[in-house]
């Protein structure tokens, strides 16, 4: 055999040729987005890897105190970063430079081609499968006991206030409003969720699978942060409203007993409380209506605003260099 030494720029040649005559060839003909280059099994892989499956928490949240208990925080995914990730996967399979050089001349057709996968890595049912070119990738790390005490926190992203109680009910393949690519709980008390673009308002609200009953908190005047007064809306027992103008009464609890309820008192007090209609015979579907509450929902963004702001408008760093300079020259100084 014999072996014969090539110049350094030579070998670079032979690589650029090798790459520029690799034509790019059909792996399979997809039912619904036609002739791909990419298997559906390295898409799926890949676009769940731009949707941050399998990254590092730390990658996400490098500190605990960027993520206090009772917060959320929004963000903008580059895609500069996640391309990169994409990359790093797709290096794996490469030897030396010629396999390189290949991968860079097939990496167009693997972008676009996971950037259409991307919304296809979570279908809600009897949803057409949306298509065209990817866009900005918005989303939120919430930490929250209501992460854990309802799992099925409903989480839904819209480019302009609908304004409506049935808003729940519009597809995401409706314009107005945003696919949610990706909603995870990452730990008990953390989700994750992603969205296909920027939203002007992100409503959480409980789940609305069951009737449940509850009361109200609000914080005591005056008092602690766990300081709460409870209480229950007055409801008019002939119409089910609410009694107009709002009457909320304090809900009693036994003594010695926190968190029990004294059904007999609270319920004299509705009694008593104008506008509800409730006589001396009280029977439990009257109690059960007072104490009905509809699922909670927060509610994040400007209400009042129709259109998104510019994505350097939402996601803009609040404290400057400058700031941070002269904060580390007092702590080292």
């Amino acid at each position: 055999m014999k072996f014969t030494q090539l110049e350094g720029e030579h070998v670079f040649e032979l690589v650029a040729q090798a790459a520029g005559g690799y034509v790019p060839t059909t792996t399979e003909e997809d039912p619904e987005l036609g002739p791909r280059v990419v298997p559906a099994e390295l898409r799926a892989f890949l676009a769940r890897l731009r949707m941050l499956e399998g990254v590092p928490f730390a990658n996400l949240a490098a500190d605990a105190d960027l993520l206090p208990p009772e917060s959320i925080r929004f963000f903008h995914l580059d895609r500069a970063w996640t391309d990169a990730l994409v990359q790093g996967a797709l290096s794996v399979g490469t030897v030396n430079s010629a396999d390189r050089a290949q991968l860079d001349a097939v990496h167009g057709h693997v972008r676009d081609e996971v950037d259409e996968e991307e919304r296809r890595v979570r279908m809600p049912g009897s949803e057409e499968v949306q298509q065209g070119a990817a866009g900005p990738v918005t989303g939120f790390l919430l930490r929250s006991r209501a992460v854990s005490g309802w799992p099925g926190l409903h989480v839904r992203a819209y480019r302009e206030e609908l304004g409506g109680p049935d808003d729940a009910s519009i597809p995401e393949s409706d314009p107005r409003r945003l696919k949610l690519l990706r909603l995870e709980r990452l730990a008990p008390a953390v989700m994750l969720a992603l969205f296909d673009g920027i939203p002007a308002v992100v409503h959480l609200e409980e789940p609305r699978q069951g009737i449940q009953f509850g009361v109200r908190l609000r914080p005591r005047p005056g008092g602690g942060p766990n300081d709460q007064i409870a209480e229950v809306v007055a409801r008019d027992a002939t119409t089910s409203d609410a009694v107009e103008p709002e009457r909320r009464v304090p809900v009693p609890f036994r003594p010695g007993a926190p968190g029990v309820l004294d059904i007999h008192r609270l319920n004299r007090a509705l009694m008593e409380t104008p506008g509800t209609n409730m006589d001396d015979a009280v029977d439990a579907a009257e109690f059960a209506l007072q104490m009905l509450r509809f699922p909670y929902r927060q509610v994040f963004g400007d209400p009042s605003q129709g259109q998104p702001p510019p994505i350097d408008a939402v996601f803009s760093p609040t404290v400057s260099l400058q700031a941070l300079h002269v904060t580390f020259s007092e702590v080292i100084g």
